[in-house]
């Protein structure tokens, strides 16, 4: 299959999102985790790799994003210019993402499509699809199918499905929906998921009910003048499995077979009549060996010649006594009674007649006494035996189907359930019935059910009991409770609950029900469920409940039943019909077609349709809906079986946006509901969340409620999630204790009167166990339309302005991964952005430059220009990084004397809500405690910092914060001490700084160095220490507090300090500074030994003022400086030890440099004069470059620079990061290397090898010694035994594990500076062989095959080949590939195992052959 240029493209960068190794492979691999634990601080909310920015995001489109495990977040694809995702789903391996757009990528799709993320493809839904907005969709995952919803009339009215197996289209089964605004909102499914719920604006309409619901003989019955209305309602029973026995027969076999007359097949005649033997009277036995609640016998005579039945009576089983019966004449149709002998007609017009008991019995049989007849003997055409009404048994094979009927009662089942069997009170019978153990604390909605659905013949008024056998025969008393029964007796008829009490000792009949019943039709079937009472009673046997299931009986007593027998509140319109609004249930079982945008007959309409036609009367009629644009937008149906609906619309009883529906009748929340229109609702157990446009309950009873709030379905109480959010909320999600917060807003507020609240634009998420907004893990700034519920990944939709992979407000830690990028892990509290800011910045928009490859390195001329000053006087100190709060702009690790537990302080202008604290509580600001295990913040005890906070240093218990502040109550100014264990401000004795006239006070770095004991070293920008003039830079004796000056002192502002010399002897500091003598020299030194100051090289040849300074590992040899020109021209200097250079850049004058810092590497790079191969220097701040665009750090090799990190704020615009902290104070850059695994065991193998040798040389010599010893005359000639198998060399693999140990004894680095020469001599010296050879790339390599003359010859050294598949070297010794690699074979020798150099890592190792082409 031929794939274009473009798809491969379109597929590269959506399979970044979830392997971008092979992006990131080229990505510099830092070292943090040498460095100890590393902090990442500054201005921003979002934070990513800039290599990650390949997407360009544009409001006007709805993006797709991916919500990795960790909460970070990955752009997928965007839709067409106004186009807006508002749904999803997941079947299977696909996501269908729905809304309002004709393409999504470079896919054309009509308002829907699918998503593949293994592949990273887009497909469209075939052809007719919705012609409209879809604004809900449900993955109907059992019949594989995908429901839509919305705004559109094709293929159906406001609903379509998707039939995943044949790939097509189709209108729903009831056609679709319509009225009102004709729109569907929202598809859900009931919390038994066999029920879809459509929710939105249309009306239903179902056929009214009044008239009377039945008024002849059951249709299904064929009439006869000897039956009644009454009593051709009573359904037969089954009498299949009942011993039936007539006595004496007739000899003629075609009617001797008595059973035949039971359910006759055909007419009066052979086959389908009984006869008596002639001239004998005869009795019929009917036997069951279970109770039979009956209400009568039908009898239809035979009318063949010489046979019939004239007078009969009937005895029943077991009281043996013969009834009375009532009967209706069939001549003068007046009622009779009759006992011994009872007339049966002989009119063959009349083809049975009923005789009916006075009143149901409970018995196990009748017999049938035929003691009168005409001609030879009598006879019977139809016997049956009628019940009381309808029956249904718990017992499946109890459930057979009676005369006349179409179908059998049935029952359904969720849960296990066995058949439990006892003796009866009734000698020789038994009584069968389904129990179900569950355990004690099991909810209602999680334990066992039982569905009867009995066979109703025709409608009238019953009385429904329930059977409940007797705890005493079954030996269960101890473990009977209580159970909760609903029964659905018809539609339009309201369902009735009760708890039944199953602990009766003797068996019990209970009356669940008394009121009008609809018959059975194909549509509509009669339902009584059973389930474990919401509070059962008793404590249970063993920890078990046990439910018992037995028989339901339907006792007619009235034929002549109407609605308004019934409590039903539905309201009919002049047509008889009753109209619904915003709601539809629909059963996933249904089998039928109906059309529900006309009047749909009440066989379709379900108990929760009750709801819709109570919505449609509370609010008014189709006029106020039309006018108030009312809707139903979300549905949420809890385990109880309450159902919420919500929207837009007020119902006459005041209920505002939102009610619930349960036992018939819709009721209003607490307080009225709320003040707005409700959007989404999601529920998590008892915890139904609530998202939408409202700001409090109609009752304007808890302010709190801000777009987002908790309502208790148990407490029936509503609570805040903070105190809301700044705007409307349009979808919620709950998964994993976490509720996912996506809408319209830009704060998330922690009390009612905060009005500034946490950033947080577009997308919150809410811990439901601890109740507090929680960092989101990614970053996005926009309005978001949609989150997913239960997918992996998680997916958000909306109008995407920027977005970053990991949502940070102004800290993340860094780490090592294993992989090729670090590990990213987000501050997990959340900043509070509410503090003014010590200084503005002018907003500048990303951008982010087109390249053609992944990333941009920029490659320097080397071109070095040298600029003059003679500035008389020294210019100020540029700008520093905006502190926008929240900003973090220090950071320093504190280990707990006490705990041992590592934590990271934190500085800048922020402030936050200490974690443990209720909302509504002080914040605190500016400086905290994050204990990144817990992911919790704490404030240090006392007085707040009021200030920025720029420089921390922490020494043993002791906390150093510098900035620019000061602190109530006490007498600081930009300097202040900490004691952490006793949590106290310790400046007692300290004195404050002071500043020039005209300035503030700003302390920039604090340091301390190795070589001077009980000394802290302040800089900034500030003229006195209490009375001692000590300009720009001080020091401080922390064991007297009191300051001294640094030797002759400078003129200036310091911006940065940092330390050179092995025991960090010599101090250089940086910014806009001047000697004593007015040496203009902005990078200056102190050697702490004399106290004398020096310009570090020439300070002419340093463009301007320096705001980053940093020393190459204490080498006063090579240091670094940044800083802005009289221009604003941002200038990187660098100084050889003799000489500054300005290295010429393509920095922008908005960058502005915060720090810089040498980074250690895992791998390498090639080494120049300006950095070492092992390191980097990473630049931070904010970074604007013609080449690559907006960076907040990058990476430079002395060669290029190379974008590392890209930060936003929480408006979207580009972040800075001020600083790069770690935990250990020194480190080193030193790459270690050791002995592989496999080489230390091939080694002790090799010495176990030597043993075994030595012990069998030594077995050998003894024999020989021995022999010797048994016969001196014979001499043996020891001959040398040339054996060519010493001289074979070892397989490929062991040449190059052996050259490897060897390397490593001889101790050579291929990363210092190497001689060749020298290490020829020093190995020929030691009798040995060189060993290692010079590659061109300055990597040394032990013993390649070149070395040994391996199948490869000189002419073909090594040869080019790709990696087929990844491979991820885990076993030491191999190479790690990625798929697609380039690499070099350098000894192809073993047929399994190829040694291969990776072309870009410069890395060697074995991988297998296999792997490579």
């Amino acid at each position: 299959m031929y794939i274009s240029s473009h798809d491969k493209i379109m597929t590269r960068s959506l399979l970044l999102l979830l392997s971008i190794h092979v992006a990131w492979a080229s990505l510099p691999l830092v070292d943090f985790d040498r460095m100890g634990k590393v902090g990442l601080a500054g201005a921003f909310s979002g934070l990513d790799f800039f290599q990650n920015k390949s997407h360009t995001f544009d409001s006007s489109t709805s993006t797709l994003l991916a919500r990795a495990s960790n909460g970070s977040l990955s752009p997928i694809a965007s839709t067409n210019s106004g186009g807006r995702i508002l749904a999803g789903c997941t079947l299977d391996d696909f996501f269908y993402l729905a809304g309002s757009f004709s393409s999504i990528s470079s896919t054309s799709a009509s308002n829907i499509a699918s998503y593949t993320s293994s592949s990273g493809k887009f497909s469209s839904l075939g052809s007719n699809g919705p012609n409209g907005e879809i604004d809900a969709i449900f993955c109907d995952a059992k019949n594989k199918k995908v429901w839509v919803g919305g705004l559109f009339t094709s293929p159906g009215a406001a609903v379509a499905v998707w039939d995943t197996s044949a790939n097509s289209w189709s209108k729903p089964p009831f056609d679709g929906l319509t009225g009102a605004e004709g729109r569907v909102l929202s598809i859900t499914s009931n919390s038994s998921d066999s029920s879809l719920f459509f929710a939105g604006s249309f009306i239903t309409s179902f056929q009214g009910n009044g008239t009377t619901l039945n008024d002849t003989n059951n249709p299904n019955v064929p009439f006869s003048p000897g039956a009644s209305p009454f009593s051709s309602s009573l359904v037969p029973i089954p009498l299949q499995g009942a011993q039936i026995v007539g006595s004496p027969s007739s000899t003629d076999t075609e009617f001797s077979n008595v059973t035949n007359i039971l359910c006759p097949a055909g007419s009066d005649g052979p086959g389908n009549t009984w006869f008596a033997g002639d001239g004998n009277q005869a009795v019929i036995t009917v036997r069951d060996f279970s109770f039979l609640q009956a209400s009568g016998v039908r009898l239809g005579n035979t009318f063949q010649s010489n046979h019939g039945t004239t007078g009969f009576s009937v005895t029943t089983i077991p009281d043996n006594t013969v009834q009375t019966l009532k009967y209706l004449d069939p001549t003068t149709q007046q009622n009779n009674t009759c006992s011994t002998t009872c007339p049966l007609s002989t009119d063959s017009s009349i083809l049975y007649q009923d005789f009916l008991f006075d009143s149901p019995l409970s018995i196990t049989g009748v017999a049938i006494t035929l003691s009168e007849w005409t001609g030879d003997g009598p006879g019977l055409h139809i016997l049956q035996l009628l019940s009381s009404g309808a029956f249904a048994s718990a017992i499946d094979s109890n459930n057979v189907q009676s005369c006349f009927a179409p179908n059998p009662s049935n029952t359904t089942r969720t849960g296990n359930w066995e058949v439990k069997v006892a003796q009866t009170n009734i000698s020789g019978t038994t009584q069968s019935v389904l129990v179900s153990d569950v355990a004690v604390g099991t909810s209602a909605s999680a334990g066992p059910s039982l569905t009867w659905q009995p066979y109703v013949s025709a409608s009238g008024d019953y009385n429904i009991n329930m059977l409940v056998p007797g705890c005493t025969n079954f030996q269960d008393c101890a473990a009977r409770t209580t159970v909760q029964v609903t029964i659905f007796p018809g539609n339009g008829l309201n369902p009735t609950v009760m708890n039944v009490d199953q602990t009766n000792t003797e068996d019990a009949s209970v009356s669940i029900y008394n009121g009008p019943i609809l018959p059975t039709t194909p549509d509509f079937v009669t339902t009584i469920t059973m389930t474990l009472a919401a509070n059962p009673t008793g404590s249970g046997s063993n920890g078990q409940y046990e439910i018992v299931a037995d028989r339901i009986e339907l006792v007619l007593t009235s034929a002549n039943a109407t609605s308004s027998n019934s409590s039903s509140s539905a309201s009919s319109d002049s047509s008889g019909s009753n109209q619904g609004f915003g709601f539809f249930e629909w059963p996933l079982s249904s089998t039928s077609s109906v059309d529900a945008t006309s009047t749909l007959a009440n066989s379709t309409e379900t108990s929760a349709d009750q709801a819709a036609i109570g919505l449609f009367n509370g609010i008014g009629g189709n006029g106020t809906i039309s006018s108030e644009n009312a809707a139903i937008a979300s549905v949420a149906h809890h385990s109880s079986g309450t159902i919420f609906l919500a929207g837009n619309f007020t119902l006459s009883s005041n209920s505002n946006n939102i009610v619930s529906y349960k036992d018939g009748s819709i009721s209003a929340l607490p307080e009225n509901g709320l003040d707005g229109s409700v959007t989404a609702l999601a529920l998590d157990g008892d915890s139904l969340f609530v998202g939408g446009s409202f700001m409090d309950t109609s009752s304007a009873s808890n302010d709190g409620l801000k777009g987002v709030a908790l309502y208790n379905v148990q407490s029936q109480k509503w609570s805040a999630l903070g105190a809301g959010v700044n705007g409307k909320v349009s979808s919620l999600a709950v998964s994993d204790s976490q509720l996912f917060v996506a809408g319209n807003f830009t704060q998330l507020f922690t009390s009612s009167s905060d009005t500034a609240g946490y950033d947080a634009p577009g997308f919150a998420v809410w811990n439901i166990s601890n109740s507090v907004w929680v960092n989101s893990g990614g970053f996005v700034v926009g309005s978001m339309t949609f989150v997913a519920n239960e997918t992996s990944p998680q997916y958000i939709a909306g109008n995407v302005v920027v977005s970053d992979s990991f949502g940070a407000s102004g800290m993340v830690m860094v780490q090592n991964s294993g992989s090729d990028v670090p590990s990213i892990s987000p501050l997990g509290v959340q900043l509070d952005g509410s503090i003014a800011s010590a200084s503005t910045s002018s907003t500048r928009r990303r951008s982010i430059v087109s390249r053609t490859s992944w990333i941009a390195h920029v490659r320097l001329s080397h071109l070095f220009f040298k600029r003059q000053t003679s500035s008389s006087t020294l210019a100020a100190l540029p700008d520093a990084l905006p502190a926008i709060a929240p900003a973090v702009l220090a950071g320093s690790f504190w280990t707990n004397s006490t705990s041992n537990d590592e934590v990271a302080i934190i500085g800048g202008n922020f402030s936050f809500l200490p974690s443990g604290s209720s909302f509504g509580s002080s914040e605190a600001a500016n400086l905290g405690i994050y204990d990144q295990s817990l992911a919790t913040i704490t404030a240090l005890q006392g007085n707040q910092i009021n200030g920025t906070v720029r420089s921390l240093l922490v020494n043993g218990d002791t906390l150093y914060v510098g900035g620019q502040f000061t602190i109530s109550g006490l007498n600081v100014n930009g300097f202040a001490i900490y004691d952490l264990a006793k949590q106290q401000w310790d400046v007692s004795g300290v004195q404050a700084l002071q500043p020039s006239s005209g300035s503030s006070v700003v302390v920039r770095s604090i340091t301390t160095s190795t070589s001077k004991s009980n000394t802290i070293i302040v800089a900034g920008t500030f003229a006195q220490a209490g009375s001692l003039t000590c300009q720009a830079i001080c020091s401080l004796d922390t064991s007297s507090n009191q300051w001294n000056s640094l030797g002759s002192g400078i003129n200036g502002e310091v911006s940065s300090v940092s330390y050179a010399g092995s025991n960090q002897e010599t101090l250089i500091a940086a910014g806009s500074i001047a000697l004593s003598d007015s040496t203009v020299a902005n990078v200056a030194q102190l050697t702490l030994s004399n106290m004398s100051w020096a310009e570090v090289g020439s300070g002419s040849d340093i463009p301007g003022p320096v705001t980053a300074l940093e020393v190459n590992n204490a080498n006063a040899s090579s240091i670094f400086a940044a800083g802005k020109t009289s221009d604003n021209t941002t200038f990187l200097s660098f100084f050889d030890g003799q000489n500054w250079t300005t290295l010429a850049s393509t920095l922008q004058k908005d960058t502005i440099i915060s720090q810089l810092a040498m980074v250690p590497l895992q791998d390498t790079h090639t080494g120049n004069s300006i950095i070492e191969s092992d390191r980097m220097l990473m630049i931070s701040g904010i970074l604007d470059d013609s080449s690559f665009g907006n960076a907040s750090t990058a990476l430079f090799d002395g060669a290029s620079f190379i974008p590392y990190f890209v930060s936003s704020t929480v408006s979207g615009t580009a972040g800075s990061v001020s600083s790069l902290f770690h935990s250990f104070s020194t480190f080193s850059f030193t790459q270690q290397h050791f002995l592989a695994t496999g080489v230390v065991i091939l080694i002790s193998i090799a010495i176990s090898a030597g043993a075994v040798f030595l012990l069998a040389l030594i077995g050998i010599l003894w024999t020989l010694f021995a022999r010797r010893d048994r016969d001196d005359k014979k001499q043996f000639d020891a001959a040398d035994d040339d054996d060519d198998s010493i001289h074979h060399r070892p397989s490929s693999l062991l040449e190059h594990i052996n050259a490897a140990t060897r390397g490593t004894i001889i101790g050579a680095s291929p990363f210092a500076p190497h001689s060749s020469e020298k290490e020829e001599e020093k190995l020929e010296g030691d009798g040995m062989e060189p060993e290692y050879t010079h590659d061109g790339d300055n990597y040394v390599r032990a013993e390649t095959p070149s070395a040994y003359g391996g199948a490869m010859g000189t002419e073909e050294a090594s040869r080019p080949a790709h990696a087929r598949y990844s491979f991820d070297g885990a076993g030491e010794g191999e190479l790690a590939l990625t798929a697609g690699a380039e690499v070099e074979i350098l000894d192809d020798r073993d047929h399994a195992w190829w040694y291969a150099r990776d072309v870009r890592t410069r890395q060697e190792g074995v991988v297998p052959a296999a792997y490579l082409y």
